[in-house]
This record gives structure tokens, sequence and C-alpha cells, in this order.
């Protein structure tokens, strides 16, 4: 969603207390339209991120690290001319507009101080990084505008002037009861949102079906003067802006079932009902750099990974088409009996086989009716030994195949298994360093080839960290390679364990100590969020002392055997999750 006007003064509140006072030491440009100002202020150190991209213009503190380009581009050398050694003295934004302006005290190459102006209009594809002098005479900017078809030109040595305000709307911070019900008596046969959206700035799609929600249950619902008189909606929304007002903001980051961040907002976010989770943010500069930048990991590492998946996911169809076809034969292997049977007929009653029958009929000395005659194909061409003999070698032949196969079928779901925990550790992988773990484990079981120029030396992640509410250390390992150290290396016998309960998923440690019941519970959440059951409801994970698990023989990696184990149901929580991980 574009940064509304709402959020943005929010956020200008929040970096207002962080960034104020602080010096800019550094000015990088790493992507076209990115910049990052480096500064230092009573509060520490920040870098402060800003993007004038047309699907991600933002502001915010970030503590990613950016790799520059080989030479700055022109942009960033001004700023870097004008900003080094500023200082900030103030963050502003003209009311209810997606503009905020940076005051600057700058000093020249003679050390005088001027004041400079850093203007961010994020406003779509015309989002705009602008530095202005003293006077508003513009110095240079990002996107520079000009021409017929521009009605705001915007080039150096012109003074600035703000965007056109958006005509025809209302500014809900000065909206009064009575204007409200004199809009909302016009308002007929259309739906709530569209009408909030069309009549009032500053408010974004996403809020308006919000507010739509919240009054009527529905997010496009239509009004109706003749059933409505809009009582609901007036409470809902003059309640949003007074809670603006005030400063009572949730900010919060909305992602799909495959943890992909859909949207971000400043307020909770009811409408999705569950089919989206909605994970609250510390403040505004964490909601976005999450937001943006898990956005941009999830797609990398999406991307990265595909030719990874694809191998694997045709390993896993070969395998699952091979066990059908081993399921059933083995179905044939089930009547092995009746082939001895008949071998034992014939045996018995070799002095009725004539030359030239196909067919011998003979009493069926194992059917429960002593009468009962069963009917044995037979070949004429050859003796009646040999006819038994076909018999006995086709009930041997099956007896065999169904130990083999039962041997075999078992292996293949194992393997089967171990595959589908390699494409769970892929859709959990956060980097490219996990993607490599995951790759190196590939290479090592056969289902990838190394490279040419030998097995690339990779460096070894960490397990996570997590600290629980009352303290205690916990791990989880990021792979299967990364379970088996954790669990059979790194982990003292008296560790807990826990794992989910028959589903693929991470192994969790807690570290040192008899668990209480909230570490126990906490660190079962973590099993839970790091399993093929994330988007699930209550997941069971069975939990034990790490001395109660073993490797099995010819074990793949990740696979254990456990006893001694007990139950607890939990909830995997992203909220949580996030909240207690260090590391």
């Amino acid at each position: 969603m574009p940064l509304d006007a709402i959020c943005l003064s929010a956020l200008k509140d929040e970096l207002s207390g962080q960034i104020t006072g602080a010096k800019i030491d550094k000015v990088q440009q790493p992507e076209r339209d990115v910049i990052i100002l480096a500064m230092r202020g009573v509060s520490g150190s920040h870098k402060l991120l800003i993007s004038a991209g047309s699907n991600d213009a933002r502001v915010h503190l970030t503590g990613h690290q950016f790799e520059n380009p080989s030479s700055p581009p022109m942009f960033c050398m001004l700023l870097r001319k004008h900003l080094v050694s500023a200082r900030i003295q103030r963050i502003a934004q003209p009311l209810v507009e997606r503009i905020l302006e940076i005051e600057l005290q700058s000093p020249d190459a003679m050390g005088v101080f001027s004041e400079k102006r850093l203007i961010l209009e994020f406003i779509g594809r015309s989002s705009n990084i602008i530095l202005t002098d003293s006077d508003g005479i513009i110095i240079d900017c990002l996107r520079r505008l000009g021409g017929e078809e521009n009605k705001r030109m915007v080039l150096p040595g012109l003074k600035y002037r703000r965007p056109p305000e958006q005509e025809g709307k209302i500014n809900p911070f000065e909206l009064t009861p009575d204007v409200w019900r004199t809009l909302f008596n016009s308002a007929d046969d259309v739906p709530a949102d569209n009408w909030l959206l069309t009549q009032f700035s500053a408010l974004s799609p996403l809020i308006c079906r919000e507010l739509s929600f919240r009054a009527y249950g529905e997010i496009d619902f239509r009004l109706n003067l003749a059933q409505d008189e809009g009582e609901a909606l007036r409470r809902e929304f003059f309640a949003l802006i007074e809670q603006s007002k005030a400063g009572r903001f949730e900010p919060c980051v909305i992602s799909d079932q495959d943890n992909t961040p859909k949207d971000f907002s400043f307020t909770r976010i009811t409408q999705y009902e569950g089919a989206l989770s909605v994970i609250g943010e510390p403040g505004f500069s964490a909601m976005l750099d999450s937001f943006y930048t898990r956005k941009a990991q999830t797609a990398r590492v999406k991307q990265r990974a595909s030719s990874t998946v694809k191998t694997i996911k045709n390993a896993r169809d070969r395998l699952s088409r091979k066990l059908a076809m081993q399921h059933e034969e083995l179905k044939k292997t089930a009547d092995r009996d009746s082939f001895r049977e008949c071998g034992d007929i014939l045996t018995a009653n070799f002095h009725l086989m004539e030359k030239g029958v196909s067919i011998l009929k003979a009493l069926d000395f194992y059917a429960e009716d002593a009468d009962t005659v069963r009917e044995i194909s037979i070949d004429p061409l050859k003796t009646p030994q040999q006819n038994a003999a076909k018999y006995y070698k086709a009930y041997t032949k099956a007896k065999t195949a169904e130990k083999y196969l039962t041997e075999q079928i078992a292996a293949g779901e194992r393997e089967l298994e171990y595959l589908e925990s390699v494409l769970e550790e892929i859709s959990l992988a956060e980097g490219e360093r996990d993607l490599d773990e995951i790759r190196g484990e590939l290479i090592e079981t056969g289902y990838l080839k190394a490279q040419k120029q030998g097995k690339r030396k990779m460096s070894e992640s960490k397990p996570m960290l997590f600290e629980s509410s009352t303290g205690v250390q916990i791990l989880a390992g990021r792979n299967n390679m990364q379970n088996d150290k954790l669990t059979l290396k790194a982990a003292v016998k008296t560790d807990t364990w826990l794992h989910t309960q028959k589903i693929h998923g991470s192994h969790v440690i807690i570290a040192g100590v008899e668990p209480d019941e909230t570490t126990l519970y906490e660190a079962a959440v973590i099993a839970a969020y790091y399993s093929s059951a994330r988007q699930g409801g209550k997941v069971p994970v069975d939990y034990t002392q790490v001395r109660h698990v073993k490797k099995p023989p010819g074990g793949r990696p990740g696979m254990v055997i456990y006893t001694e184990f007990r139950t607890i149901i939990a909830t995997p929580d992203e909220e949580l999750v996030r909240r207690l991980r260090k590391g």
C-alpha cells in the first residue's frame, strides 16, 4: 500500500524523537531511487533510508547493510557536498499531505552554517527527493520534472512549490458532525469504502475498507439511506480520527499463508478474519523495514531457490509414482497363498491330469465345504509335475516380492518424507546462506551435483536464538543438517528437545535448565511455527530430554527417533516468535 498521510504523520512523530539533533556523517545511494543517510545523535547511530520508488516510496530507520555502486551518482555527490556534517533541526509534514520536510543546518566550505531543506514527496510515480536552500530555491532533485505535460516544474534554480492538493476532498481532521451528516445524505446506493475514499483525503483504500468492515461487518457494504442513517460508520470514522489525533497507533504488517508481506497499516486490521495474519510491530520504522525488507527478501529467496525447488519436486514426483506402482505390485502378492494351494491340489491329483486337458477339476481340500470343486488352469504341453512346479514358483516369487516390496516401500516413504522436509526448509529459508546450506545438504545426499570447480566452502550459520519471557535460552535449527548438529552434538543430554508430532519442522532445544511452563509453551510455539503446520491451528508438539533422542541407522539428515516423551498443544504465533527471537 502507499504510505498514507496518517501513517506518515505517525512516522514523522517517531522519527522526530529519534534523529532530531543528529549529525549526518555519510550519504549513500545504493540504488537509483534510494538514499541512505548515516548519522549520529544523542540516541546513538542510525541509518535513515529514503526511497522515492514508484512502488516502495518510504522513509524509515534501517539496520540493513547496503552495497555502494563502484562510482556514486551525481545526485549522491551533491547531497554529500551539502548534507555531510549537517544537523537535523526539525521534521515537518504539511497537513494531510504525503510529504515530509527535513530542516537542516548545513556548513559550507568556510564552516558557515545555513539552512537547507530535504523535501520527501511520497506520491506514487511522482515520488521525489528535493534539496532546497533557505529561500526555497531548488538546489537539485532526484527526479526532475519539467515541460508542457507537467502542471508543476521541479528543476534546479526554480522556487519549490508543493504538489497541487486533491480537489473536492475534505480534510478528515477538520470534519464536524454537521458536515458529516450533510455529506452522508448524498451517499445513497454506493459502497461505503468507495464513498469514504472519494470524500476524504489522507485515507487509503485499506483503511476505507476497514472502516466499512468495522461498521457493517462487510468490506463492500452498500449504503442505503432508507435503511441506514450512517451512525455505525460515523462512529467508527470519528473513533479512528480521534485515535490518530491522540497518537494511539498500532503499526502492523499483514502477511499471507506463505509469510509474504502483503500490506501494512497504522491501526489493527480486522477485515481479513484470519485469512491473512496481522502482526504488530514495535514502531513504524520497524514496520516499514520489516515489510519492505521481508518482501524483497521473500521474492529474492523464491527466485534463487526456484531451480532447487524444481529439482526436488521432480525427484519427489518420480518417487511418488514409483511408490504407487510398488503398492499396486504389493497388492497382487496378497493372493500368493492361492498359488501354493493350486500346487498342492495338482500334486495330490496327478492321476486325474489327462493329456491335452487345460482345466483340472478337483476337490478343494482347503475350502471349508469338503464338496467344493476348484478349477485350476494347467498347460497341456507340460507334465503334471511341471504344472505344479509353476504354481509353487509363482508362490515363492510372490512371497519374495512381498518381502522386498515392503522394504522398498518403507525406504521410499522415508525418502519421500525427507524430500518433503527439504521443500519445507526451502520455504522457511531466510536468505542466501540458508539456501547454500540446504544445497550443501542436497549435494551430500546426491540430489544435486557439486559445482565443477569443486565444492564451495560455505560459512555455517548458527541456530536461531530465542529468549523466553522468563529469560531462558531456546535454540531452533534452520535446516536438517543443523537439526542433527544441534540435537546430536551441541545439546546436553539433560536439555529439553521439542518437535512437532509427525510433522516436518525444526528441532528446538531448551538449554541448560528444567523449563518452567511459560518457557515450555513458548518453545512449543516456536517448534509449531517453524514447521509445515505454521498456518494451522492447534499443533501437537512432543518434548523429551535429549538423552531419549537417537539417530536411526541409515537415517537421512534431520530424521530421529525418540522415546519417553510427552505432548503439549501449541498454536503458531508469528508475533510471539518474532518478539522472542534474538538472533
